[in-house]
């Protein structure tokens, strides 16, 4: 997660978005840097304990933004991730796993292979259910946070490919996407008004 005073933002990296590229290309201007194992903020975490200490500390209530991905693809790339060779022996390894058990595994009670990936809906929401965040991008359409980058930053900023998963087939089929899609159907629903909204959703109000 990315803090930016001059800008008025945060930035929440939600896994397997492309996060990695956009944080890297943003680093340089953030004036308070998340990393390791608070990289990943949640939305939910945000909104209680840190955006309360910011408007306290800096009288700062910075716009949040964030990027959503198709919810089969941001699965996929999970898949894919985890069947790089360095992790071949661990338990988390997908490597003689098809997609379809992985997804199934990911919406189990139980999940082994698919451990601690979360959902991009639990990450960007909160306990009432509400998404509060200002500009929630579709990672499809990267040309539109691009564009709200160089705006608010006033320049355009250069993005490099990093954390590229293995390209390996991943195929679902129709029977386990279905399960999928009734498992997170609020996930699913979320990334259609993104997608409805022409690729980035501003329902939550600016400050």
């Amino acid at each position: 997660m990315l803090v930016f005073f001059k800008q008025n933002l945060t930035f929440f990296s939600v896994p397997k978005t492309g996060t990695t590229a956009y944080s890297m290309a943003m680093k340089p201007h953030a004036d308070i840097i998340f990393g390791r194992r608070v990289k990943h903020m949640t939305v939910g975490k945000y909104h209680s304990k840190f955006a309360p200490f910011l408007r306290r500390t800096f009288d700062l209530t910075p716009e949040r933004f964030a990027v959503m991905r198709d919810p089969v693809d941001q699965l996929r790339s999970w898949y894919k991730y985890r069947s790089r060779r360095k992790i071949t022996d661990s338990a988390t390894s997908t490597r003689g796993v098809s997609f379809d058990e992985f997804v199934l595994d990911a919406i189990s009670d139980t999940p082994t292979v698919s451990k601690a990936i979360g959902s991009q809906y639990r990450f960007l929401s909160i306990r009432d259910g509400s998404v509060p965040v200002h500009h929630l991008f579709a990672y499809e359409q990267q040309d539109l946070l691009k564009g709200f980058l160089a705006d608010r930053f006033e320049e355009d900023l250069t993005f490099k490919d990093k954390n590229v998963s293995p390209d390996i087939p991943a195929p679902i089929s129709p029977e386990v996407e279905a399960k999928l899609r009734a498992a997170r159907q609020q996930e699913f629903d979320l990334y259609a008004r993104i997608r409805d909204a022409g690729g980035v959703l501003r329902d939550y109000p600016t400050p």
